[in-house]
């Protein structure tokens, strides 16, 4: 599926968002985004001046999420994270959707939080977190509706906390009602290869994952299997 392991690598964003991770993990994860070639790293907020120092020299973005995990701040308190984190380094931000708002039914308010992120990163990548575990497919179609009127281009299913992550069902769904308009963001719960490339089968053009070295070595495990058939059958 993939013709290299860069290119496997630029699919993924190499994730640490556990609330116990330390400097010490986060400069780790740094390293091993250089080591393999990732996307981004996406790291907390209180990380972001950290990655993009370590990062500085290299082509890998940062990537930092706005109000997190639960996605019940207020619009103002989200603007100002988005702020921060874009001052501090940031390249690209994870927005987590006002569940109660969207689950309600109440448009104007998911359009307006959208619309204010949206100005805010107008240099930077935003992907609108919809946690589709929580969601009925009628209300993953009406969020997904609503973030692109809104002007934004990413949806991403989950946070990766408190409901199920990713699946190829959300996913295609997702990528059917957003069409070429956009992008999809597949996360939570992708550990393997194999879970990789059914998100990708499904639609998503981005994988949200903290098992990006595991991932990288089964493929590069792959790879070598297939070198040595090829060898020994020549």
């Amino acid at each position: 599926m993939f013709k290299d392991s860069k290119e496997l690598a630029q699919l993924i964003d190499h994730t640490l968002l556990k609330p116990e991770a330390t400097p010490t993990d986060i400069g780790r994860l740094c390293d091993e985004a250089v080591r393999y070639s990732f996307v981004t790293v996406c790291v907390a907020p209180c990380y972001v001046e950290m990655a993009a120092s370590r990062l500085k020299e290299t082509a890998i973005r940062v990537c930092s999420v706005v109000g997190f995990p639960l996605g019940n701040s207020s619009i103002s308190v989200k603007i100002v994270e988005a702020m921060e984190a874009l001052k501090h380094g940031a390249n690209e931000l994870d927005m987590v959707i006002n569940l109660g708002a969207l689950k309600s039914g109440n448009e104007g308010y998911v359009k307006n939080e959208v619309l204010n992120l949206v100005n805010v990163c107008q240099k930077a990548v935003l992907k609108i977190i919809l946690e589709t575990g929580a969601l009925t497919p009628e209300e993953i179609v009406r969020g997904a509706r609503w973030v692109l009127e809104a002007g934004a281009k990413w949806v991403k299913t989950s946070t990766g906390f408190n409901y199920p992550g990713a699946t190829p069902k959300d996913v295609r769904l997702l990528k059917k009602t957003i069409g070429d308009r956009g992008f999809v963001k597949a996360s939570g719960g992708i550990r393997t290869l194999a879970a990789v490339e059914s998100m990708l089968k499904a639609g998503a053009s981005r994988i949200g994952t903290s098992h990006g070295v595991s991932i990288m070595r089964e493929h590069l495990g792959l790879k070598d299997q297939a070198a040595r058939s090829t060898k020994r059958s020549s």
